[in-house]
């Protein structure tokens, strides 16, 4: 899909988060072999050196990949953390960094972000978890408005009101926790196990090309070769408006991630501890 910039993104993707470097690179090396071309990673998963390792091995040119990785809150005053994050990568660019967390000194940071931008460091911005208020601030403020923002999207929570914002400004949703955080009563309804019949796939296959039809980005991670092969083999097919009516029946309004304020004091302390 092309974002608001012209440059253009693969709607699936895997994700690294929660994956040890030795993970992230099996994984990173396994998905590249299997033909996807979005990578995601960032500061905070400590495996970034890892996952450009697996870029650089993977025999796949870097111009066909797209790699995205995120600034953590305590980098946000520190003027060479993209500098830093590209050295950790091995990478002459990456092509979507994210600001992690709406934690202090974002602005900062989003300006940092903007004359990498300038400077061809970074071919596109993002924003992650800067819902409400936050992204709002952005825009008022940005010179640059972000590409897309990465914040939590399944059935059960499908981001109506932020997607308002988001249309208007032509800003891409990239989803993590899209299949419910391992919570399966999600991709046990009964209308996944149907439609799973109806098109020979999996319910969660089914719920992540309700995530492409819906327009998302959708970056599953995985550390098991099968699941990273199934969570790819969903671009063979798609839903039909009827079936996309039924799916947002779903919608409940139940999010699993609560982040408090407290919390957003503690990420701008804690610093990860980057790999040797």
């Amino acid at each position: 899909m092309k974002l608001n910039n012209r440059i253009e993104i693969p709607s699936v993707g895997i994700g690294t988060f929660t994956l040890s470097p030795e993970e992230a690179y099996n994984s990173v090396r396994e998905a590249l072999k299997l033909g996807y071309r979005l990578i995601d990673t960032a500061n905070a998963y400590v495996n970034e050196k890892a996952v450009g390792k697996a870029i650089k091995d993977s025999g796949v040119k870097r111009e066909d990949i797209f790699l995205s990785t995120k600034i953590w809150p305590s980098e946000y005053l520190n003027d060479n953390a993209v500098d830093e994050t590209l050295s950790r990568l091995g990478v002459e660019y990456i092509d979507l960094l994210f600001l992690h967390q709406p934690c202090k000194n974002y602005i900062h940071a989003y300006e940092n972000l903007e004359k990498a931008y300038r400077e061809g460091k970074i071919r596109s911005i993002g924003i992650s978890n800067f819902e409400g208020e936050y992204i709002e601030e952005i825009l008022k403020k940005c010179e640059v408005a972000p590409q897309v923002i990465q914040v939590e999207a399944h059935p059960y929570y499908p981001q109506e009101e932020l997607r308002k914002t988001l249309d208007k400004h032509d800003i891409k949703l990239m989803s993590w926790y899209p299949l419910g955080h391992g919570d399966k009563s999600l991709i046990e309804q009964p209308v996944f196990n149907e439609l799973a019949e109806k098109y020979g796939k999996t319910p969660a296959q089914i719920c992540l090309r309700w995530h492409v039809d819906m327009g998302f980005i959708v970056i599953p991670g995985s550390k098991n070769p099968k699941h990273i092969a199934d969570n790819f083999d969903i671009l063979d097919f798609s839903l039909t408006q009827e079936e996309m009516k039924k799916i947002a029946r779903l919608n409940n309004g139940k999010r699993y991630y609560h982040r408090t304020e407290a919390q957003l004091e503690q990420f701008s302390l804690w610093k990860p501890h980057f790999e040797d």
